[in-house]
Order: C-alpha cells, then structure tokens, then sequence
C-alpha cells in the first residue's frame, strides 16, 4: 500500500534545529524532504488538518503545524528515536474521505506494528482512528480523556461531541471496551452515566482520578488506542481551545496520562484532539501538546513487554476465592515491573475473540479489594462482557 498518497507535506515547519533535538532527528515529510521511509520506524505522527466537525471550536484544524513547531525544539531523551512524522493527512472533499484516508493509513501501520501520534483536528477523528481496527477486525478497546462521553443522540450525526454513539452503532461492531478518564458530571447528562453502566463500560470522575492519579495507569494499559481532548485541561493550563472549562487536569497531570499510554504494550495509536491555536495564548496548548508527545515516545521506549501471555514464569500468582467460594480470581505479578493484572475466565467457544481481553490490566488496590471479600468494579465489568 502506498500510502504516500494520502498525504501532504508538513506545513509552516522550520528546518534548521539546535542539535540533539527532536527537529534535528525526526524524519518529516516537508517541501524540502521526500516521504519517509518507514523501515526501522517505531512511532510516526500524523497530522490531520480537519474541523469540519468540531463543535464551537472552528480553528483546531490548524494545530499539526503550531504543535510540531514546540515539539521539534525539544531535546530528545535518553532512549533510541526511531521516529518519523508524514506531515498532514489531505483534507477530503467530505468529511468521509479524511476519515477513509486516516483510518486506512492507520490501519496500515498497526500490521506493519507501528504506533501512531494523531494531532488534529477535532475529536470526531476518534471514530476513523476506530475504524483502522474494524476494517482489520480486531476487537478494541477505546481510552478517551474527555470532560464528557461525546456520546449524543444515538442517531445524531457525527461529530465531536457524539462521535461515541457512531462507534456504538457501527457494524460489525469492534468495540469491546470503553473507558473515560475526567469527566465532570456537570457537563454529562444523567442517561448517558447510565448507559454507560448498563453497557459494562468505564467512567471515572475527574475529582477521584486527580486523588489517586496512580490508578490511570491500568486504566490507560488496557488500551489500544487513546482519545485526548484537550478540553479536559483546565483553562489556565490549555487555554487554546474554545470548550476550555475552569476545572480539569494539570498539564503535568496530562502529561503523566501519556506517559502511561506510551509505556502500554498494548496500545497503537495516540490522538490529542481540540487544540485551537486561534485562542491559544504564547503557544501555551500547542507547547503542553508537544511535551505530552515527549512524554508518549519517553514512555514507549520504556515499555517493558510483560503483558502476560504463554509463559508465565516471570510472574508471581495469586488466587484469591471470594463470595464463599463462589469466585476465584487469579492475579499475575510482573517480576520485571511490578504491575499487576487480573485473569477473567470467557467462553471457550470465543477463545480467538476474547483470548487478549481475558487478561485485566490492575493495581495492588484491585488485589486488596479481593482480599477484603469484596469484587473489583474492573473484574467484574471484564466478566459481565465475556460471559
């Protein structure tokens, strides 16, 4: 597949970059440099010029070229750097044709075991970045960092803010996952908390993530692939984007977030979504953006690749029999890292389907909680949807 095709040089991007620097490395398709070659490549960037369907936030199709001008300028860490950026996904003459293109190249990369960076562009990008793994049939599990679900009406039409309904409808369906880290219960109706408790999906409130941001990490390891829209920044860290609230995370706390998303064996593919840099002050979003990426590639050359299939001797197990019996739940230690996950029998007739989801990605608080007689929310949700 030539995938060249589907791109557009990068745009008002400097060239000249201090050494040892990201900008002086990275293999970016320019005006001046052909596409990159993608052999011996790890993560490549993308960007995806793209607003059509922002809500009240027209201008965040101009963020790709604002986010690697911070990106570049920074230096690279103490780890290999096999990265490449193909500059910017061309816009479609509907809004179908950018999310064909992006979910082809994506799709692409994720069987050549290449991890994409998405920078857009608005949130509705999530529903083509699911599509790569729908169009390769592989069940998927969905991470989103969002102050709300951006679920919607179920037959409301795509966008940012109910692209989570698309990928519900979708069929045949993929989706075996879904999880929200931040949301502020003002900002989401009452039905669609409770439409995602009877779906077995994930929601965690801002306010019990920021007390205990340690639990993110299973959270974001269970993942293949992670949807972050920066309105989930508190406004004084990430001004640039039009639906910026008072409250949300630290720019640290953001950061922290794609680190754990870098450093997960599952994951494929990395978006960051809404930056505005029409409202965007000193380039301070574009500049959080670009440190966040720091932090996802830091992040994915310190993975540790103890996900635990097959041999299970480098791990230490833990059986743990609770509702009288009822129940026993086996949890694996990593001898390398230290984390933790949790197993969750399923049928053995949908062994080629289930078979990557039956190992739960935990904390030692999940273990103690069994401990204590009680089930783990992660175990138990995990069993209502295999069974």
């Amino acid at each position: 597949m030539d995938t060249s095709i589907f791109f557009e040089p990068a745009g008002s991007v400097e060239t000249t970059f201090p050494a040892h620097t990201i900008g002086e490395k990275i293999n970016v398709y320019s005006q001046k440099g052909g596409f990159p070659d993608l052999d011996n490549i790890d993560i490549v960037i993308i960007g995806v010029n793209d607003d059509r369907k922002a809500i009240h936030n027209k201008g965040c199709a101009d963020a790709p070229d604002h986010i690697r001008n911070k990106l570049y300028r920074l230096f690279r860490g103490d780890h290999p750097f096999r990265v490449a950026d193909l500059g910017n996904i061309q816009k479609g003459a509907t809004i179908e044709d950018t999310y064909f293109a992006l979910s082809s190249v994506i799709g692409f990369l994720a069987k050549k075991k290449i991890v994409t960076i998405i920078i857009g562009g608005s949130q509705d990008l999530t529903y083509a970045n699911y599509c790569a793994y729908r169009d390769i049939e592989q069940m998927v599990n969905i991470v989103a960092v969002d102050s709300a679900f951006d679920m919607g009406e179920m037959d409301s039409p795509v966008s940012s803010q109910t692209y989570l309904s698309k990928i519900i409808l979708s069929q045949p369906n993929y989706l075996f996952n879904f999880s929200n880290i931040g949301f502020q219960t003002y900002f989401v109706e009452q039905k669609s908390i409770a439409l995602m408790e009877k779906m077995f999906f994930d929601s965690y409130r801002l306010g019990d993530v920021k007390n205990d941001m340690e639990e993110v990490e299973p959270i974001v390891r269970n993942a293949d692939m992670l949807s972050f829209d920066i309105s989930a920044v508190r406004h004084s860290d990430a001004p640039g984007n039009k639906n910026a609230s008072p409250n949300g995370f630290f720019g640290d706390e953001a950061c922290r977030i794609a680190r754990y998303a870098g450093l997960s064996d599952k994951l494929t593919s990395f978006g960051i979504y809404e930056v505005n840099p029409l409202v965007d002050i000193n380039g301070q979003t574009s500049f959080l953006a670009a440190e966040m990426i720091w932090y996802f590639i830091q992040g994915y050359y310190s993975r540790k690749k103890d996900y635990p299939v097959g041999d299970k001797s480098a791990y230490t197990k833990y059986r743990v029999s609770i509702k009288d019996g009822k129940y026993e739940i086996v949890f694996y230690k990593s001898d390398k890292s230290g984390r933790w996950w949790m197993e969750v029998p399923y049928p053995s007739g949908k062994k080629s389907k289930y078979e990557r989801h039956s190992m739960i990605p935990c904390s030692y608080n999940d273990y103690k909680t069994a401990c204590s007689e009680e089930m783990p929310d992660r175990w138990w949700q995990a069993y209502q949807k295999l069974g």
